[in-house]
């Protein structure tokens, strides 16, 4: 029997039907690895249910969807509702939402239903609660089952609170945000917008058009139904067919990512890479609203300077929920772009992009696939953590691309962008780099039930009629010109997958392409994606493989399944992990695969999840150089079977443009060297 203790404790005696425990800022400094912040998706609501109590901002709390919790207190306690208009009773009697609530020893708080508007609910208790911690964080990722149990809360649970360290206060009419049906989001320019990737038709449709929220929402994104966009391109390149695919790029909270054609808002829940574009951010100070819109609720996109939103998040709570937002003609007027220009060395040119008013995106190069380009990412990304300044709090790099996120309350995008060009002009040429690079053997369940499954629930939930469907890995057979889909395996298997970046579905999952440029089979990605992919998928998307860290949406055409890339068991040990880490995977692991059955990965994963067996893993090293020699020396047959490939797929985009799936092919005009119809 457990021994009495004195902590205060409350019996979640109703749980709702998703309450969870959540802190902020969340899990900071785990993007780069595909962790989340989590943390509640209306931060100010929760930030303010804080302060009523006399807690700090951040202290955890709970967040409940449609409907709140039941909870019983062992000791008298102050505790605040805050968020989207519900009943709230104490003991059966009414109390009021938005003020602190004195709770007596044994006393019974009950939250009724969502009245009419928003979505989520906050209730912030006295000293906060102190739930397990996991990555630096208490806040709940359900996806990834950690933070707090890692699930929703139940019936019977019980949560210990820490001690009351302030006084209750007060909240003013100018803190309580106004919650509805009619949305107005700031936003920011860029990271990819027009001329680029949209057209500036698309873009001034983007701030005149009113958005329905979708059915499809929750903490990883909210989707939207809008105009479709014309696109100022015909397609992704390498990066894949439609013209929404780029090379894996960092996201930012509050990115307006088209899937296709597709606009999902993203939630502290979402993707920390992927290859999408997204031509606006939703200001910092207005993610807060992301956490409470609901399906039919109407969103109009506000165009404002990244000056004017970066001192607005600075304010915290105190004005945030009653300024007014002032619309600017366009924005910053920029496009998104702050630096263009070329390296230290001069061999390449870069690109600085504003990603919403709290990070920096730096890109080298075109929109092409090249390893040197990630070798340069590297070098940027390990001078900046030497170097690193007050203010930065985050970096994540893509395949050709370094986010710098940073806290608009200590620094802006012109502090950021004179730092990032300070330090890159002393990079020098990257071409001698020697980069450490384990090869990783893992098992591959090729065309694997749990595949075949996820295909048939897309048919049957989202699209019946997709050219990938029945059959993904017939798909990549056709896109690429290939006999057989044993010509598929053949080339799958022969390949070394170098991983470029972590995190592209989430937790360690690797974003990775064929060191080998004939083993690069290129295909387009879902339009619009799954809603369900089971955890370790492997799929290709463009020119990338990726293997899925763990359960959830995804675009990538699937081939198979593996063992896990992310430890649940964390800190347990498990194969082939390190003590300290729960993801396998490393940047720059060459990643190979030998076949197996269904039944034997079925063994295999058995044995990782309950911390058995072993990973082949052998250290080793990439040499730029090495690899530059390759290129050179293979360099006609390497065109001869690029072509080949591209020939294939521009005869499946023929297929596409007379199925009317995408638009016919655009081509400069004389005139003006802008792309038509």
């Amino acid at each position: 029997m457990a021994l009495p203790t004195n902590t205060p404790t409350l019996t979640v005696l109703r749980p709702g039907p998703s309450t969870t425990v959540q802190d902020w800022p969340g899990r900071i400094g785990y993007w780069q690895v595909g962790v989340p912040p989590s943390g509640p998706m209306d931060d100010l609501s929760l930030r303010l249910a804080n302060l009523a109590v006399g807690n700090a901002e951040g202290a955890p709390g709970l967040e409940a969807t449609m409907a709140g919790p039941t909870l019983g207190f062992d000791e008298a306690t102050v505790v605040c509702v805050t968020g989207a208009p519900v009943s709230v009773t104490l003991d059966g009697v009414p109390a009021r939402q938005w003020a602190p609530i004195a709770v007596p020893e044994g006393g019974v708080l009950e939250i009724g239903a969502v009245q009419g508007v928003g979505m989520r609910i906050y209730i912030a208790v006295a000293g906060g609660i102190e739930a397990e911690a996991y990555l630096g964080s208490r806040s709940t990722f359900t996806l990834g089952r950690f933070g707090a149990g890692g699930r929703a809360l139940a019936a019977g649970d019980r949560l210990d609170l820490g001690a009351a360290v302030g006084r209750p206060r007060r909240l003013t009419d100018e803190e309580i945000p106004s919650i509805g049906h009619e949305w107005r989001l700031a936003v920011t320019e860029g990271p990819h917008g027009a001329p680029e990737f949209f057209t500036r038709a698309d873009i001034e449709t983007l701030y005149e058009a009113t958005y329905l929220v979708d059915h499809n929402l929750d903490r990883t994104g909210v989707r939207l139904v809008g105009p479709k966009p014309q696109w100022a391109r015909p397609d992704g390149g390498e990066a894949g067919l439609h013209p929404s695919n780029i090379h894996d790029t960092p996201y930012s909270v509050g990115a307006l990512d088209f899937t296709g054609d597709t606009p999902i808002l993203l939630g502290p829940d979402g993707p920390s890479l992927g290859g999408f574009v997204c031509p606006v951010t939703v200001a910092s100070a207005d993610r807060w609203k992301l956490g409470q819109l609901t399906p039919g609720d109407r969103v109009r996109f506000v165009p404002v300077r990244a000056s004017a939103a970066a001192p607005l998040a600075a304010l915290g709570t105190s004005r945030r929920a009653a300024s007014p937002v002032v619309r600017s003609p366009r924005g910053d007027g920029d496009d998104g772009v702050l630096h263009r220009g070329v390296t230290g060395d001069g061999t390449t040119s870069m690109t600085l992009r504003r990603s919403g008013d709290d990070n920096l995106l730096v890109e080298y190069g075109t929109m092409t696939l090249d390893l040197v380009l990630r070798a340069r990412v590297h070098a940027l990304h390990t001078a900046i953590e030497a170097h690193r300044p007050r203010g930065i709090t985050d970096l994540t790099p893509g395949i050709r691309s370094l986010q710098v996120k940073f806290d608009a309350a200590l620094t802006d995008h012109q502090a950021m962008t004179a730092f990032v060009l300070d330090i890159e002009s002393a990079l020098g040429p990257v071409d001698r780099l020697v980069l450490p690079s384990r090869s990783v053997r893992l098992p591959l369940s090729w065309d694997d039930p749990t595949v075949r499954l996820a295909i048939d629930r897309y048919r049957n939930g989202v699209r019946d009629d997709a050219p990938w469907c029945p059959s993904n890995i017939e798909f990549i057979r056709r896109m690429n010109g290939l006999e057989s889909q044993q010509e598929v395996f053949d080339i799958v298997h022969a390949a070394s997958y170098l991983v470029l970046g972590l995190g592209d579905v989430y937790l360690g999952a690797p974003v990775a392409t064929p060191v080998d440029p004939r083993h690069r089979v290129v295909t387009t990605k879902y339009n619009p994606a799954r809603t369900w992919t089971p955890e370790n998928a492997v799929g290709i998307g463009g020119a990338y493989l990726c293997i899925y860290g763990m359960e959830g949406p995804g675009g990538y055409q699937l081939m198979g399944r593996t063992t896990q890339v992310w430890n649940h068991r964390f800190p347990l040990s498990a194969p082939g992990f390190e003590p300290e880490q729960p993801w396998l995977l490393r940047f720059f692991d060459q990643v190979s695969w030998y076949p197996v059955s269904s039944e034997e990965l079925t063994d295999l994963r058995a044995d990782v999840a309950a911390g058995r067996g072993t990973v082949d893993i052998t250290d080793g090293e990439f040499r730029i150089a090495d690899y530059l020699t390759f290129l050179s020396r293979e360099a006609d047959d390497i065109a001869a079977v690029r072509q080949r490939m591209t020939m294939a797929r521009n005869e499946e985009r023929a297929r596409w443009e007379a199925s009317g799936e995408i638009g016919a092919r655009k081509k400069p005009c004389a005139t003006t060297g802008q792309e038509v119809a």
